[in-house]
């Protein structure tokens, strides 16, 4: 098999990027040729007789909007003189234009753009104009690519909902949720105070872009206050965020602990007793996968894709991601039962060991099998 995937990204260490990345790994592994149209991949990836790279160069331009026109131009006219030359070609959303066999759905900007928490509706500026302007512009594009595509695969069965409501058949949506890590993110035990958290106290742990309330952070704190034994580890960009003043606010903020962007993810998730994410939208979220690795159990909301594969056995799933009152009973709930708290964190790695990088890829790579064998 000839295939062609087309993305900006192939590499771990990037949430699209991984997952093409171990896309092309599965396909390498089984003897099938790999042509890569992208901006930056793995150095690993060009140095491999079976893959051709084809770069795409952008980072010039001043804008992202700007950066994903421009690739999306490149990308088309190379395909134009080009595509017959594969058996597959795999696209992400909205990145290119032109007909695919394969579009991997990573976010659906309709969606996004109809939502309550959208940045154009909190931000009445410039940059919330910016915001608007870039999501319609995508919406209009993924339309027409999600249309043009054989099949599209969905992350999440949220995200394959709003596939749906875009007018995609149910029949040509199939749904493959991302991998973990699984060796990466395992339970364990970290040292507390190396990584500058505090020993001896329950710790939950947040991870998220903390600079707007589209992960819901605030509803989190809030909770907080009514749980006076649980201390909160937050990691994510302070600068810009207004989460540290609210929790000097509400008087938490020395059980609140921000720990800026961090790369030590795994080892903060030892840190921790549970996780805690009631993202009010999300695609499809790699950290809750990465936290049911890592043995937590997940406190989260419906509107985070990916949360229909927790069960009570390992989490919650709140209804409805405003529920303070909920948040708080869930915390308590997990604090005040350590027994109960030692079971759910066996179930989650449970669980989490069904959504292997390995066994996503090798989904995608069967996909990609079946659409070339004669009807």
């Amino acid at each position: 098999m000839k295939l062609c995937i087309v993305t900006h990204t192939v590499a771990k260490g990037d949430g699209q990027g991984r997952v093409n990345y171990e896309v092309t790994q599965e396909a390498l592994q089984r003897g099938h040729h790999v042509t890569l149209v992208a901006s930056n991949i793995a150095p690993e990836l060009q140095q491999h007789p079976q893959v051709v790279w084809i770069p795409i160069v952008v980072k010039q331009l001043p804008s992202q909007l700007l950066k994903e026109l421009a690739f999306s131009w490149q990308t088309a006219t190379w395909l134009h003189y080009h595509r017959s030359d594969f058996d597959i070609l795999q696209v992400n959303g909205a990145i290119t234009s032109g007909a695919s066999h394969v579009n991997a759905a990573h976010f659906v900007h309709t969606a996004w753009l109809q939502s309550p928490y959208h940045l154009s509706r909190q931000q009445r500026d410039a940059y919330g104009a910016y915001q608007w302007i870039y999501t319609a512009i995508n919406a209009f594009w993924e339309k027409r690519a999600f249309a043009r595509s054989r099949v599209v695969v969905a992350v999440s069965e949220k995200l394959k909902q709003e596939l749906i409501q875009v007018g995609i058949s149910t029949d040509r949506i199939r749904v493959i949720v991302n991998g973990v890590d699984l060796q990466e993110f395992s339970p364990g035990i970290a040292d507390r105070q190396k990584l500058g958290l505090p020993q001896d106290v329950p710790l939950a742990l947040f991870v998220g872009d903390i600079r707007t309330n589209r992960k819901n952070l605030d509803t989190v704190l809030s909770a907080l206050v009514q749980v006076p034994d649980l201390h909160l580890g937050i990691v994510g960009e302070t600068q810009g965020s207004p989460y540290p003043k609210l929790a000097a606010q509400l008087g938490i903020a020395t059980r609140t602990h921000f720990l800026g962007y961090r790369r030590d993810i795994p080892d903060l998730m030892r840190t921790a007793n549970l996780f805690v994410f009631p993202s009010r939208y999300e695609a499809c979220s790699l950290v809750l996968l990465e936290a049911l690795a890592s043995g937590l159990p997940v406190i989260t909301a419906v509107t985070a894709g990916g949360s229909e594969i927790l069960t009570p056995d390992c989490g919650v799933v709140l209804i409805d991601s405003e529920n303070v009152e909920g948040l708080v009973q869930s915390f308590k709930d997990l604090v005040n039962e350590p027994d109960q708290l030692i079971q759910m964190s066996r179930m989650a790695r449970s669980i989490a060991t069904k959504y292997s990088w390995a066994q996503m890829a090798q989904s995608y790579v069967e996909l990609f099998e079946e659409l070339i064998q004669p009807c």
